[in-house]
């Protein structure tokens, strides 16, 4: 779990995204995105998917199973 909210917050980082801009993408609030960085919250699959789109990077690298 640890790789995954990493990841997440790195990508929006590297991209100069607030969390606000992401969780336009998601279609969902600021504070459940923030929840998601955190690991307070799982991400559901749907959301996996439309940032794996949006990142242009695989499931497997944003939940830490590859590192390309």
């Amino acid at each position: 779990m640890e790789i995954y909210v990493k990841r997440l917050r790195d990508l929006r980082e590297d991209h100069d995204l607030t969390q606000q801009q992401i969780a336009d993408v998601l279609g969902t609030s600021q504070t459940m995105y923030a929840r998601y960085e955190r690991g307070a919250n799982e991400m559901p699959i749907r959301h996996l998917i439309t940032l794996c789109k949006y990142y242009k990077v695989s499931a497997d690298y944003i939940l830490g199973i590859e590192n390309k």
